[in-house]
């Protein structure tokens, strides 16, 4: 579902937004136990519980707290549900509610927002309300949370994940460029971000102009195929594939594989939402780390795109110079033009959509596994922080890489192309993947 950046929400469509996302993030959740639902199933997520009550705390905040003072108060979020005061490790010893608790709680808090919205007057709401921004901010938020659960319910353990099935045929690509084809993007001074205020986080601002040498990138991600590859030449062992972080991770982890990958009598195989599957080939790889997809990249021969580069080969047609909100142009990416949207909990083979596909060629994009890229996340220049500081600003630095474009487990909204994911360089829970670069020769 579209937020439809720029354009005003009127009251109908704002309760219709909300009450969508509401049902998914509830049918995610419904077929879980209370166990499944209130246990942490790993340190590195949140136990699920959590997460719904941190949607509808963020909701509460921003949508009544914040917005009926016009945003004077500057309130932030507290207590339990405060993520920066209690890290994921340690939230599964807090004082957590029981299923029907939190369930009580996201009705109480969605039905005192819905009330204030019939009295609500756009025009003296702010900042916050200008545009319908806070609106869409705690929709992204809740599709995001909606991400974050499902990457734990792929590390839950015990029963499979009773994921619904889907009617849609699955697409096989048309013959095209191979894995491992290249295209080349013309340098030049290209614009990167966004001013949009009403649906872009402050990170993707303010608009601005870079200067990119001319670079070749892949027209695919890199495909399950091309690791194994990677795998059967030893690179998992080969050091001199490895920074020294890489190495050091790649000793203390131990793993040979992606996360997730199994061998059984000679076969790879994959684990899936509790079910052990055939490893197909021609899907993107999901679930390394930078560090794995850095080696990968230089067994190969290339390098890790920078953000700038992998945003410019997304959204900028060099032809006619101008840039789009997504490789086909400013529509909605809908399950139709990417893998978004839990079209069918898992990545489809490279090429399947052949409406994703950018101005220079690139394939695959948007959807199926967030891309690495070369690139600490940092502030662009002249970046603001709005509206609150703890969103991006106290991330900023050398500790997290940037990721782009989502994946099939991403709303279509957050996989465009200015959004910028990031995470640490040893995470391997998220949904993530990568494409190679090369400068030009």
């Amino acid at each position: 579902m579209d937020l439809h950046p720029g354009k005003p929400l009127e009251k109908s469509r704002i309760a219709s937004l909300l009450g969508e996302a509401r049902e998914r993030t509830l049918g995610f959740v419904q077929p879980l136990s209370d166990d499944d639902l209130t246990r942490q199933h790993s340190p590195l997520m949140s136990p699920i519980v959590w997460d719904l009550c941190h949607i509808a705390h963020f909701e509460e905040v921003w949508l009544l707290e914040n917005v009926e003072t016009a945003g004077a108060g500057s309130e932030g979020l507290r207590g339990i549900y405060d993520p920066l005061k209690n890290p994921r490790s340690l939230r599964g010893q807090l004082a957590l509610p029981t299923r029907e608790e939190a369930l009580a709680y996201m009705a109480d808090v969605r039905d005192r927002v819905l009330a204030s919205l019939r009295d609500l007057d756009p025009s003296n709401g702010g900042p916050l309300l200008a545009e319908g921004f806070a609106f869409r901010m705690v929709l992204q938020h809740e599709y995001q949370h909606n991400e974050t659960i499902l990457q734990t319910l792929q590390l839950k353990q015990g029963d499979p994940y009773p994921a619904p099935s889907h009617d849609t045929p699955r697409v096989r690509p048309a013959a095209g460029p191979t894995p491992g084809s290249m295209v080349r993007m013309p340098g030049g001074s290209i614009p990167l971000g966004t001013d949009d205020r009403s649906e872009a986080y402050d990170n993707e601002r303010p608009r601005h102009l870079v200067d990119l040498p001319a670079f070749w990138i892949d027209v695919h991600p890199v495909t399950n195929g091309e690791y194994m590859a990677f795998i059967a030449d030893g690179g998992y062992g080969n050091r001199d594939l490895w920074t020294d972080a890489g190495w050091a991770w790649r000793c203390e982890d131990g793993t040979g594989t992606p996360a997730y990958w199994l061998r059984d009598d000679g076969r790879w195989k994959v684990w899936s939402m509790g079910r052990i599957e055939d490893l197909d080939r021609s899907h993107p790889v999901c679930h390394v780390c930078y560090h794995e997809a850095e080696a990968y990249a230089r067994w190969a021969g290339k390098r890790l795109p920078t953000e700038s580069e992998w945003e410019a080969a997304a959204s900028w047609n060099p032809d006619t110079r101008t840039k789009s909100r997504f490789p086909w142009g400013d529509a909605a990416a809908t399950g139709a033009r990417a893998n978004v949207g839990v079209v069918r909990f898992g990545t489809d083979p490279i090429g399947s959509r052949p409406d994703n596909v950018s101005p220079i060629g690139c394939s695959g994009m948007i959807g199926d596994v967030w891309e690495w890229t070369a690139s600490d996340f940092r502030p662009y220049p002249g970046f603001e922080p709005f509206p609150y500081p703890e969103y991006s600003e106290v991330f900023f630095g050398d500790e997290y890489k940037v990721l782009r474009g989502g994946s099939w487990a991403s709303r279509g909204c957050v996989s465009r192309g200015t959004f910028r994911n990031w995470d640490y360089p040893i995470r391997r829970q998220i949904f993530s993947g990568f494409r190679c670069a090369r400068d030009d020769a």
